[in-house]
């Protein structure tokens, strides 16, 4: 039986209350997103029932009255989306359960009083969003309210104190005068029975300790994680990096956002890559979760590295979500293999040991995040434009926002998926057939994608140029020619005949033969008739040799 592990119904303008049968969902362990809807009423108490979920946007709808408590059961929750609704009343005391909580967002609500001590105390908190509510009183100055660039309370002019860079009014001491009082009786009463909580809180801390020790000998969760080990940079930062985000800065536009060049000294980068999420993209939000998870928790030498993320608000108060990455100086392989005529750049091409390093770099990098981690991860977009080379033409292959983890073996089948909430994941000309038939992401699915790639590397010609019509397409172009080895020199880049001078002709034959083949077996239209990356790299490695020796 197929199990639910996401929901995402945002976008849809769905109006009335959140259905009860909703939040009954126990299976739910990625995220349940109903954001940007007509939503409206109280949140029902029934989303303590969603203890399996890791991320819950309700944002941008019309829900009102007080959050409940029992959202304090969602314990392995790490991301939390409220803003942009009518709550009002309190935070509840319950959130301090989520200690595993790594971003909350509730501005632009009703909420009022105090801010709750325990926010301070969550260990992973990493970015809280107070702004546009009715906060009162004096701002912590531990925990996350510690860096300016992980907390915004803009909105709240009844707030006071906290660390200097918040620019916030000293708070004075007449307005704390009736605290002061209250908390002199409050201790007075407290005063006889105080032996008896010290005991209580002994015990307590006994019990803690040992399910501190208990919970250590879990594996740690980490899907949609924003945990980062690097100090986040703020929207400031970025804001003047990238000269406001001039068109100049701009290096490359994709589906959820656009990429700039930015001029920022973080661990002695010097200039970096920052990829800025267009949040009101339809799955823009999901896509920076999905990327932020994968980066976290995987490291290769062919796999671009990211530095650092940013989630912060911009100077007009709206949501700025951003990763920061290692720039790379010699652009992506789409570049090199079909530059733009109007660009005014020198004409520069790969030559055939550049092409074939460059191949070999993508498969390194596919075999280890197919079989090189605990949980296999499937690329899902796997083209030339997310294909990066270093200042030493290393390729580093990047953009993970489609990325899938398969954490169970049902994750990977031949199975048509009955869960998808997302449609065909990639990009037309290298998506593999059986994902239009509704198949689930594979692996397999990447090594179609890497041979379609590979076919275009070595031909120079696009999946979708305009020769590939009424049937013929870039693989039955290739194996049409293969098939006749005296026309095989005629369908290769014709770069590559005045780029490579120095291998004997029949070297570069043997290279090609073998390259091209594998091609074809990675493209296999079925499934089961294509090879593993680890094959892939083998054989593509012992090529590479062959024409160096």
């Amino acid at each position: 039986m197929l199990m639910l592990e996401l929901l995402n119904l945002s976008n849809n303008r769905l109006s009335g209350s959140i259905p009860k049968e909703v939040l009954t969902l126990s299976s739910l362990t990625n995220f349940l997103d109903l954001s940007h809807n007509l939503l409206n009423g109280s949140l029902p108490l029934e989303v303590g029932n969603l203890i399996n979920i890791g991320a819950l946007d309700l944002s941008n709808n019309m829900l009102s009255g007080e959050t409940p408590d029992t959202i304090g059961k969602c314990t392995i929750l790490e991301i939390l989306h409220l803003e942009n609704n009518l709550f009002q009343g309190s935070i509840p005391s319950s959130i301090s359960n989520l200690r595993g909580l790594q971003g909350l967002d509730l501005s632009k609500n009703l909420y009022s009083g105090p801010i709750p001590a325990f926010l301070d105390e969550l260990p992973d908190l990493q970015y809280l969003n107070l702004s546009f509510n009715s906060f009162e009183g004096r701002v912590p100055m531990k925990g996350v309210f510690k860096n300016a660039s992980e907390v915004s309370l803009i909105g709240n002019p009844k707030l006071c104190g906290g660390i200097p860079e918040l620019h916030l009014p000293k708070c004075t001491s007449n307005a704390f005068a009736a605290k002061h009082h209250s908390d002199y009786k409050l201790k007075v009463i407290l005063i006889p029975i105080g032996g008896a909580i010290l005991c209580l809180i002994i015990i307590m801390g006994l019990l803690g300790i040992h399910q501190l020790i208990k919970n250590s000998r879990r594996k740690p969760l980490s899907r949609f994680s924003l945990r980062n080990r690097h100090k986040k940079v703020s929207y400031d930062e970025i804001f003047r990096a990238t000269n406001g985000f001039s068109s100049d800065n701009m290096i490359g536009t994709g589906t959820f956002g656009s990429v700039y060049k930015a001029a920022m000294n973080y661990e002695n980068a010097g200039i970096v890559a920052v990829k800025v999420l267009n949040l009101q993209q339809h799955g823009a939000f999901r896509s920076f979760m999905s990327e932020c998870e994968a980066l976290r928790s995987i490291r290769h030498r062919n796999l671009v590295k990211i530095l650092t993320s940013c989630s912060s608000l911009d100077h007009r108060g709206n949501d700025f979500m951003a990763l920061v990455f290692e720039y790379m100086p010699n652009g992506s392989l789409e570049e090199w293999l079909h530059p733009n005529a109007r660009e005014n750049r020198p004409f520069r091409s790969l030559s055939l040991i550049q092409r074939l390093s460059i191949a070999v770099d993508v498969a390194s990098a596919l075999e280890y995040l197919h079989h090189g981690g605990s949980v296999p991860i499937v690329h899902c977009d796997l083209k030339p434009s997310n294909v990066l080379l270093d200042n030493e033409m290393t390729a580093h292959l990047g953009d993970f926002g489609l990325a899938k983890f398969l954490r169970q073996p049902s994750d990977e089948s031949s199975e048509r998926s009955s869960t998808s909430t997302v449609g065909i994941k990639g990009s037309i000309g290298y998506v593999p057939p059986e994902y239009g038939m509704g198949c689930k992401p594979s692996r397999l699915g990447d090594v179609y994608s890497y041979g379609i790639l590979l076919l275009e590397m070595f031909t120079g010609m696009s999946p979708l140029d305009d020769k590939f019509k009424d049937g013929l397409s870039l693989r039955g172009y290739v194996r049409a020619a293969v098939a006749s080895p005296e026309h095989l020199m005629d369908i290769i880049d014709r770069n590559l005949h005045s780029a490579d001078q120095a291998y004997r002709e029949e070297h570069v034959r043997d290279c090609l033969v073998s390259v091209f083949d594998c091609g074809l077996s990675c493209s296999n239209e079925s499934p089961h008739g294509r090879c593993d990356m680890t094959e892939v790299l083998k054989v593509l490695s012992a090529a590479r040799e062959r024409l160096l020796s």
